[in-house]
């Protein structure tokens, strides 16, 4: 098998894996139940799913070697954080984080 056979191959499985998952629900509908357990489980899946792609850019300052406890996202974070606990608003925790990173950035220097 020549490597541009694999590239096809594996291009069409993946496809074909995708629709399938994917579509699945569709097609069975009402007749497919999940147990409570893993409906509630799946609840936390978004949030999940974003911190994984927030928490190293997060926490991982490139011009540093490691963690920093100045890196500016840092502070950022923890103040949109607590913003969100308070008012259970994502537009204001977003302006307040937002925010604090740019005042650290322009006005602190970091």
């Amino acid at each position: 098998m020549t490597s541009t056979d694999s590239f096809w191959l594996a291009t069409i499985g993946i496809g074909l894996t995708g629709v399938l998952t994917r579509s699945s629900f569709l097609l069975f509908g009402a007749k497919l139940s999940l147990p409570p357990a893993l409906e509630g489980a799946l609840r936390h899946a978004p949030a999940s799913a974003l911190a994984a792609i927030i928490a190293p850019t997060l926490f991982v300052d490139p011009s540093v070697d490691g963690f920093t406890p100045w890196n500016p996202r840092v502070a950022a974070a923890a103040v949109a954080i607590l913003v969100a606990w308070r008012t259970r608003g994502m537009l204001g925790s977003m302006a307040a984080g937002a925010t604090v990173y740019a005042a650290l950035r322009l006005w602190a220097g970091f």
